[in-house]
């Protein structure tokens, strides 16, 4: 598959997976304020987020973000864009968090499930990631393969599914207690909002 080194690619893949992130703080507060089963589907959101990215570099169109400041910007900004949209959503909503009705269930786990997706898929940086980290370890002659990307990808994205499940069971076991106590759902919920707009930020002042 022109695949080299892959023991030294998978630790240092689930080194950067489980150092703290965008999509770790995503699925944290996802799992914490709505419960476990909402963090599982934000999981499932971020995993299809790193197959888009794993395709897009296997085909090269990933390429395009770090050769073109205005492609990278353009996704940049509306990856921060989406991410301050959701902070000010969440900073505003008048939702109940406490006490959902059951038919809502459905509706509020594909969005967030829509939302995970997003907010990997418009992380530029992720792109960019891919693009430096994976071809360390393909051999010259399969650089232009894309069975070598699709192979390190799914590696990553099974890894990362994998970790996150795990930090998705632990935090999920707080959000009921969290949620039965209306004044801390309320406060988290306002600190999750403000979290978001923050990383939004983040995002757009990221440099190439």
């Amino acid at each position: 598959m022109g695949i080299i080194n892959f023991p030294e690619f998978f630790i240092a893949a689930f080194l950067f997976i489980i150092s703290p992130g965008i999509d770790t703080i995503f699925i944290l507060n996802k799992s914490i304020t709505q419960g476990q089963r909402s963090g599982v589907y934000a999981t499932l959101g971020i995993t299809t987020g790193v197959l888009v990215h794993t395709t897009l570099a296997a085909f090269g169109l990933s390429l395009i973000l770090s050769q073109s400041a205005a492609a990278f910007s353009t996704v940049k900004y509306l990856g921060a864009a989406y991410l301050i949209y959701l902070g000010i959503s969440k900073l505003f909503s008048k939702e109940d968090l406490i006490k959902q009705k059951e038919p809502e269930q459905p509706v509020s786990i594909r969005k967030t499930y829509i939302a995970a997706v997003f907010t990997n898929t418009l992380n530029p940086k992720v792109a960019i990631f891919f693009l430096a980290f994976f071809p360390q370890f393909i051999q010259p002659a399969y650089m232009h393969s894309a069975k070598p990307f699709i192979v390190l990808g799914l590696t990553y994205a099974a890894t990362g599914l994998l970790w996150l499940m795990v930090l998705t069971s632990f935090a999920g076991t707080f959000s009921a207690k969290i949620r039965s106590n209306p004044t801390i759902a309320a406060w988290l919920n306002k600190f999750s909002a403000v979290v978001f707009v923050l990383m939004g930020v983040k995002i757009a002042l990221t440099k190439k």
